[in-house]
């Protein structure tokens, strides 16, 4: 199933769509999509909620928790930027505020000359995990996946001192959608193609199954150190193809355009515009 909110922003409304891949309009049983409604989808009638044309895509989630991201989780993305690929996952964190529709501008910061791309698979936890004692047991803590961007500013994060949190939580920096699809239609979260476009030419074109950590040992690793709560997003990492990486390093200017997809998960566009 698939959970989507549509509307202007900070007037979206939910969405959701079933078996025959039509949006339809549950605003009659509830008017967010949080996780209670994800977790009670399968016992909904769905199919015989009324037929909506969804607009703008706003972000899917009604209330992000708390954002964390891992970084240098592609083997590939180690390569490309000379990194030696981590023993444990290297972890940090994006506030909520960042968090924009699938299609929605994105700011470059004033002052920034590396605004840089990232598609990521994210995943949305669903169901309290403290100090899961297996990996196996996390599967069970997820509600779903979506498309992530984690928009980078990477003289900030790298070349300012401190941590890389200045060049990570930039107004806009967390373009999330169009929907979250519910973990039961992911039959192998290890198994996804990711892609990216610039202006048209593909930059990114990967697969989840070169992660370095794999999705349920990132949910069992990161319950040792914090609660993750249901509501909460993991940025799982991006694959090779960055700017970042690149010799010509041709990082983002204002009226570039970067699309953005993974398989089953939808796409995104985004028009880049001077803050």
């Amino acid at each position: 199933m698939r959970f989507a909110r549509t509307g202007a922003p900070g007037a979206e409304r939910p969405i959701v769509s079933g078996s025959d891949g039509l949006w339809r309009d549950p605003t009659p049983l509830t008017d967010t999509i949080d996780l209670e409604l994800m977790s009670s989808a399968e016992r909904l009638d769905v199919d015989a909620l009324p037929v909506i044309e969804p607009g703008r895509f706003g972000p899917p989630l009604d209330r992000v928790g708390k954002i964390i991201c891992i970084g240098l989780n592609y083997a590939d993305h180690a390569r490309e930027t000379g990194a030696t690929p981590p023993e444990e996952p290297i972890v940090f964190l994006k506030t909520a505020d960042t968090v924009v529709g699938p299609d929605d501008d994105v700011l470059i910061p004033r002052g920034s000359k590396k605004t840089d791309w990232e598609v990521e698979l994210a995943v949305v936890i669903g169901a309290t995990a403290r100090y899961l004692d297996s990996v196996d047991q996390a599967r069970a803590c997820i509600a779903g996946y979506a498309i992530s961007n984690d928009v980078s500013e990477r003289e900030f994060q790298l070349e300012r001192g401190g941590q890389w949190d200045k060049g990570k939580n930039c107004e806009t920096f967390n373009p999330l959608g169009p929907w979250i699809l519910s973990a039961d239609e992911v039959a192998d979260p290890q198994n996804l193609g990711l892609r990216l476009w610039v202006n048209g030419e593909l930059r990114q074109d990967g697969t989840t199954a070169d992660m370095i950590f794999g999705v349920d040992h990132l949910v069992w690793y990161l319950s040792q150190f914090m609660v993750l709560r249901p509501g909460d997003v993991i940025n799982t990492g991006t694959p090779a193809g960055v700017a970042m990486g690149s010799a010509t390093a041709d990082y983002l200017k204002a009226g570039d355009v970067v699309e953005l997809e993974i398989d089953g998960l939808g796409r995104q566009r985004q028009r880049f515009r001077q803050a």
